[in-house]
């Protein structure tokens, strides 16, 4: 059933604000509102149309009354993020994505009118390890729960979500865990990262990367709310780089930290406002993470358009990322290094 009233929250974000042009563009729905503590740039929020925008803060009861006044029917949940602002960015991160989502369930639970839930999780919900499956599906845990950062509030996120599919079975909710998003008009952590001229990897790992490009991943989301698909589904292209792969496909240049400087190093580019890294995101860059997408294609009914490899190089064709240094030079340094931590072994 086409839904009538959306409201679409984090719409002064790539996903939110494009996911709510794109409901705008649909003459089957009635209205749409988009949520956001901050509006959107002027040229998204131009591109987002008849879409309402409405400040308003998630972590406030007051998204009760938005959700009640307006008879919004469908609540795209798509705020929870991985980047913080600020020199206190990721205690608002957590406020953001953790107080955020109980307030906003908390309105939805309100509301008789609400009939569908659609909420953007990650499948860094499975965490990342040495002891990690070859491939995650849905049914398995992290083999070590997230003990912070992003990955800990996505976790939590979900429980919140499944409290509340009990407390109102009446209404379809979506769960999507999305593997890392890569796009040239995405700006992530893992965008900014490859962007670097010298990229740091950890010494002796080489991370496997399954990547989503974010057109997809408004597709997808879109999908879930146009159509009725309960269930918890993950998200991601076919296929996988490995780290020093995609590094190499993007002209950056690799340098291999020892483990012990790692904390250094991030904190260096996070003064510099250049990457900012959790620890959960440098568990990723050490084990990487791939997820099983079956579920997708045969009961969600949708097929990513870019592999994983197809999307990471639009990525770097769409930003014009010129080459650091000649590829064929990279290879043969990275050659170079191999055969002499060989010697040493």
């Amino acid at each position: 059933m086409t839904p009538k009233v959306v409201l679409v929250t984090g719409v002064s974000r790539f996903l939110g604000g494009h996911l709510a042009a794109r409901f705008a563009a649909n003459p089957d729905i009635e209205r749409v509102l988009g949520v956001d503590t901050e509006p959107p740039p002027r040229d998204l929020l131009r591109r987002m149309g008849r879409a309402e925008f409405v400040r308003a803060d998630i972590r406030n009861p007051l998204i009760s009354k938005v959700i009640s006044t307006a008879n919004v029917d469908t609540v795209v949940h798509a705020s929870v993020t991985a980047s913080p602002a600020g020199p206190t960015g990721r205690t608002v991160m957590k406020e953001m994505n953790v107080i955020g989502t109980m307030q906003l369930l908390a309105a939805c639970q309100k509301s008789p009118k609400v009939q569908k839930l659609v909420v953007k999780s990650t499948s860094a919900v499975y965490g990342s390890s040495s002891r990690d499956p070859a491939v995650f599906t849905e049914d398995m845990g992290p083999k070590d729960l997230p003990s912070s950062g992003y990955a800990k509030d996505a976790v939590e996120v979900e429980g919140y979500v499944r409290g509340f599919g009990r407390r109102r079975p009446d209404v379809n909710v979506t769960t999507l865990r999305f593997t890392n998003f890569i796009g040239p008009r995405i700006d992530t952590v893992l965008t900014r990262y490859f962007a670097l001229p010298v990229v740091p990897t950890v010494l002796g790992y080489d991370a496997r990367v399954q990547l989503l490009h974010s057109e997809d991943a408004l597709a997808v989301l879109e999908r879930a709310t146009l159509h009725d698909l309960p269930g918890v589904f993950n998200v991601g292209g076919d296929g996988v780089l490995l780290l020093s792969q995609a590094i190499r496909r993007a002209g950056r240049l690799n340098l291999p930290v020892p483990s012990a400087a790692v904390p250094t190093v991030g904190g260096f580019f996070r003064s510099a406002r250049l990457v900012d890294f959790s620890p959960d995101q440098m568990r990723f860059l050490n084990w990487g993470r791939v997820v099983d997408t079956t579920l997708l294609r045969k009961e969600f009914g949708f097929t990513p358009r870019w592999t994983t490899q197809q999307a990471f190089d639009d990525y770097v064709s769409g930003r014009g990322l010129k080459p650091f240094i000649d590829p064929e030079t990279i290879a043969s340094a990275e050659r170079g290094i191999l055969d002499a931590a060989a010697r040493f072994r």
